[in-house]
């Protein structure tokens, strides 16, 4: 059985546990947990907290994604292409609003190009998430960028939070057509503010 065919946390934890030769008390005494919390760990009887997740993915020498099942080398971009249907994706979560502003010339010295999240929009519940991860974000990279924190420290961090909204699923909406009465309809709707 290989890393891809291991389902569950549970049997992510016994593969790993059982690589590094350790026994399930081992593992239980290195935790500070009872040898029957850890076969509830593997069996799925009882879910393990994102703390616990934590420490396990040290004690296993491993990441947290990995054992919540969340592979973040999934992900290859092969073209600025991809990262574009990337961002068509984010258009498409329910309960995720953002904008899109461009500044460039000749109104504005330069040019960029920004998608803002408003983490008080009462319409998109998975917005503040967004922001509070993006505030964080930013703060951790300027951090490593400047050299106060170390790379294992920020590949750690950002383990962790992928770990902590793992959990959080989304759903995916696809967006609506529309013919072309009711689309005509609705664009006057908005202009005139109804």
């Amino acid at each position: 059985m290989n890393d891809m065919e291991i389902s569950t946390i549970g049997e992510r934890i016994k593969t790993l546990r059982k690589k590094r030769g350790y026994n399930q008390k081992e593992l239980a005494d290195l935790l500070g947990k009872s040898l029957r919390t850890i076969q509830k760990y593997e069996s799925g009887e009882i879910e393990v907290s994102i703390a616990m997740v934590n420490e396990l993915a040290k004690v296993l020498d491993t990441t947290s994604t990995y054992l919540l099942g969340h592979q973040t080398s999934d992900f290859k971009f092969d073209s600025l292409s991809d990262v574009m249907e990337c961002l068509f994706q984010i258009e498409k979560i329910t309960g995720l609003h953002f904008s899109i502003e461009t500044k460039r010339p000749p109104h504005h010295d330069g040019w960029q190009c920004s998608i803002t999240f408003d983490g008080k929009d009462k319409a998109a519940d998975l917005n503040a998430d967004i922001c509070l991860f993006l505030e964080e974000w930013e703060n951790n990279r300027e951090s490593f960028k400047e050299y106060g924190m170390s790379k294992s420290a920020y590949e750690a961090w950002k383990d962790k939070t992928l770990a902590y909204y793992a959990s959080q699923g989304v759903e995916m909406s696809e967006l609506e057509e529309l013919d072309e009465d009711e689309r005509i309809k609705r664009r006057a709707a908005l202009l005139s503010g109804e």
